[in-house]
């Protein structure tokens, strides 16, 4: 067995002690499980080019689909409003506009290589892809309550 005790991620713990108390307050829950918090993180890459050139596919290194859970899903969102999102070249906040009515965020980033774990030297082809962060909120306030609690930086 692996005595091994992960260490919780620093978004995980920003959720549990800051946005859950402020939400909790902002929106007048009664109840800690009324506070909406993030279920996945699904990223999509087109990768439509691929079938007349079969070496995009290898390009696409993050994968076609992806959906994140759990651990993973806040390590990921640690890095995208901490390292990522600030590395889009003329960035000047996330629009408020991009809820799909049921409380899910969605944006979309131009070029793959925003993530530092990217490796430029390999990739021929820029692509962009979609990044879905659906959250058990009902209503898109509440979502964006959320989100901006966790971080996200969006335009004024």
């Amino acid at each position: 067995m692996n005595s091994e005790v992960k260490k919780p991620s620093r978004m995980r713990e920003k959720f549990f002690k800051e946005a859950v108390p402020a939400l909790k307050q902002k929106f007048g829950f009664s109840n800690v499980m009324q506070v909406p918090r993030l279920e996945k993180i699904v990223l999509n890459m087109g990768v439509g080019k691929a079938v007349q050139d079969a070496k995009l596919i290898d390009e696409a290194v993050i994968g076609c689909k992806v959906t994140l859970r759990g651990a993973r899903m806040y390590e990921f969102f640690d890095r995208l409003v901490s390292v990522t999102i600030p590395r889009i070249r003329d960035f000047r906040g996330l629009p408020r506009k991009s809820f799909d009515g049921h409380g899910n965020y969605t944006l979309g980033v131009k070029e793959q290589i925003v993530f530092v774990e990217i490796d430029r030297d390999k990739i021929t082809n820029v692509s962009g892809m979609d990044i879905c962060i659906c959250t058990t909120a009902m209503k898109d306030e509440l979502a964006l309550g959320l989100l901006e609690e966790m971080g996200m930086p969006f335009r004024k």
